[in-house]
């Protein structure tokens, strides 16, 4: 047999090495089910692409077999021919979800309290021919509270209870949704401050959250400049009292995971930070005339975002109202901040500095105008992994779904070189923020904590669905 084989010619080039195959980026999930963050970021723009509209229900709700507030004053809008009504008594003011998804209520500026059945709405939105009025039978409660509100949110410690205020009230009005009353089940309200005259001072309710731990510790931040601390058990007013040495409106709080600090922002473009366990204060918080408890820190955004060069050069960079603040999920050390002329970024609350900015292009670039939208606190939301973050956006008619991955691989984040990315990750899908158009002006997000869908309250008293488009073969 050897006669018929035939020798090979001896290669004077070097054998070319066979290349190595890349290890498998899965194993880590199959072995104990989590993948690696930066595997799930790679992943993260198929995500923000596959985000669109995929339905919308107006508040044509009934009570008694009339229609509501919300409802009317949505009919009086449209006959108006285009004269829109005073910002007071129309658009959603807050959406929220409860823990596991199950529910999601929203307040009206005309003063609608709703406790909506997701999966109605869900199922609704993928329907093959879509209803535009939501199933109102499955509503869990809709009530009329003859005041506007302007926040809601669920107690996470007690699912079975929602909290919701008001900027024109000093007053929380607390819900049991197992209850089927008209009434609050409880009604927490502020201390009496007076002014130097002896008169009394008004105050209203901006942001309310509870704690994750203890259902009795409830916080809301006052048009007034003071955090209120209630303790449910002992009495209607509150236990601890938290200030900033000013009376600039607080518009937005946010616990810390570990229940012990609290974040505070303010109209006049200030991030605060408190410690209720006590502790060490700067003497420039110090007020020795007002009793409460200081801030142990304090941060002036519009100096750190100056601290940015690029930015810098290309924006007058002043003093700007926060609309809202809240800490990452997926990351707890981001704070996220948003900002009245639709900037965003994240706070770096460890070292801090802004890490990620995003600043969409200003108004009058499209002939737009944002003065009306300073009448609504815009309320964004992060999705519940990746670092990604919703916000309504302050002249178009849509959201900005923004990538503020805690990394220099973000697009949003300031260190952020395209020209000095690797080759596998340009093989990659470019990582950029989106926008998704909608139907109508955003005015408060929600994100669900296990499937990521998305609910947008808009000014016309609408809630937009938005999620991956299903297709029937």
């Amino acid at each position: 047999m050897d006669k018929y084989l035939v020798p090979s010619k001896p290669s004077s080039e070097n054998p070319k090495p066979k290349p190595r195959r890349r290890p498998w980026q899965r194993s880590e999930l199959q072995l104990n089910g989590k993948s690696d963050p930066k595997y799930r970021h790679s992943l993260s723009g198929l995500l923000m692409h596959s985000y669109s509209e995929i339905g919308a229900f107006p508040h044509f709700y009934h009570i008694d077999g009339k229609p509501c507030q919300t409802h009317m004053n949505r009919i009086n809008d449209a006959a108006n021919l285009g004269r829109q009504l005073p910002f007071r008594m129309q658009g959603v003011s807050a959406v929220d979800f409860d823990n596991k998804g199950i529910y999601l209520v929203s307040v009206t500026k005309s003063g609608c309290l709703t406790v909506h059945d997701f999966e109605t709405l869900y199922c609704q939105s993928n329907d093959s021919l879509p209803r535009l009025n939501e199933d109102e039978s499955k509503h869990l409660m809709h009530l009329y509270l003859q005041r506007q509100l302007d926040v809601v949110r669920w107690n996470l410690a007690n699912q079975d209870e929602v909290a919701c205020a008001s900027v024109k009230s000093n007053e929380v009005l607390i819900f049991d949704i197992g209850y089927i009353s008209s009434k609050p089940v409880e009604v927490l309200r502020t201390r009496r401050s007076l002014s130097i005259l002896g008169s009394e001072i008004r105050k209203g309710l901006c942001d309310i959250a509870f704690m994750t731990t203890n259902d009795s510790r409830l916080i809301a931040s006052d048009t007034h400049g003071v955090v209120n601390i209630w303790d449910r058990r002992k009495s209607p007013l509150p236990c601890l009292e938290l200030i900033t040495g000013s009376h600039n409106t607080l518009n937005t709080i946010q616990p810390h995971v570990d229940n012990q600090t609290i974040f505070g922002a303010s109209k006049d473009g200030n991030i605060y930070m408190w410690d209720i366990r006590g502790g060490r204060t700067s003497a420039a918080f110090q007020c020795h005339n007002e009793a409460g408890h200081p801030p142990i820190a304090s941060f002036k955004l519009a100096s750190m975002l100056a601290r940015i060069g690029s930015l810098k050069a290309q924006s007058d960079i002043g003093p700007k109202e926060i609309h809202s603040i809240d800490l990452d999920p997926s990351c707890p050390y981001q704070l996220a901040f948003h900002l009245y002329d639709g900037w965003s970024g994240v706070l770096d609350i460890y070292n801090s500095r802004v890490t990620h900015v995003h600043c969409p292009p200003p108004a009058w670039l499209n002939g737009a105008s944002i003065s009306t939208d300073l009448l609504y606190l815009r309320k964004p939301s992060w999705l519940p992994a990746s670092s990604i973050y919703v916000v309504g956006s302050s002249t178009e008619n849509g959201i900005h779904i923004l990538d503020f991955y805690p990394d220099t691989s973000s697009p949003s984040h300031v260190d952020y070189k395209e020209d000095l990315l690797s080759l596998p990750e340009k093989n990659h899908q470019m990582k950029q923020n989106i926008f998704v158009p909608l139907s109508d002006g955003v005015t408060g997000c929600a994100s669900h904590p296990l499937n990521g869908t998305i609910i947008a309250g808009t000014k016309h008293s609408s809630l937009i669905v938005v999620s991956q488009q299903h297709e029937s073969f």
